[in-house]
């Protein structure tokens, strides 16, 4: 269990210093966000491609895969990835949030299931989403947790994005 939590700790540490320093820079990114005319913001669909990593070590890198996201107009959000067969996962379903300026955080769910078809585990991605100034592209950083049936953490990661805005 302490190797879980710190493995958790390591993940979720650098979202949330990320986080601070964009909180230091957000009356600047809030000017620059309005100067640019990228109203739109994260609402949209993204082609992204995901980079997972080792918690420890963010540079080795344990693969990458494509995914599509989708930030609905009101917070919600619907994830579909290549990461997994879609036979043993559910699509993801989540919310998101504006925090300031240019930058976002986000929330998504989906159920795992084994080639038998048990529900085996959830897998949550928590987010802190970066959007550029024309509104066009963004990176995030990815907080992994892998929850058992009964919603207990199993298993932590960490991973990044980089996305383009499908249009």
């Amino acid at each position: 269990m302490k190797t879980v939590r710190r493995s958790f700790t390591a993940a979720v540490v650098p979202l949330i210093a990320l986080a601070a320093v964009l909180f230091a820079a957000s009356s600047t990114a809030v000017a620059q966000s309005e100067e640019s005319g990228s109203a739109r913001g994260l609402e949209g669909t993204w082609n992204a491609q995901l980079t997972v990593s080792d918690c420890d070590n963010p540079n080795t890198v344990l693969r990458t895969f494509p995914a599509k996201f989708a930030y609905a107009k009101g917070g919600t959000l619907t994830v579909t990835t290549a990461g997994q067969l879609p036979s043993l996962n559910t699509p993801g379903l989540g919310v998101w949030n504006h925090m300031y300026g240019r930058t976002y955080s986000a929330v998504s769910e989906a159920f795992i299931f084994s080639s038998a078809g048990a529900w085996t585990s959830t897998q949550r991605l928590t987010r802190v989403i970066v959007v550029s100034r024309d509104a066009k592209a963004y990176t995030d950083a990815v907080a992994l947790e892998i929850l058992d049936t009964s919603g207990h953490v199993i298993v932590t990661g960490c991973a990044t994005s980089v996305a383009s805005r499908m249009e």
